[in-house]
């Protein structure tokens, strides 16, 4: 579905679209990596709640 909103859109455009396996595309563009994050720190809090009830 999505490639072929973008084929429609390329189709008013007289352009060629070459397709290189990962492999073969040892220059890739950095922004087509996919950006690894570092993990969350998960912090705990511990609430003790005293209820003095008569």
């Amino acid at each position: 579905m999505r490639q072929r909103r973008w084929l429609e859109l390329l189709s008013d455009y007289d352009c060629e679209i070459r397709y290189h396996p990962g492999k073969a595309n040892v220059v890739a563009d950095a922004l087509s990596r996919k950006r690894q994050e570092p993990p969350l720190r998960v912090r705990a809090l511990v609430m003790t709640i005293g209820l003095d009830l008569p």
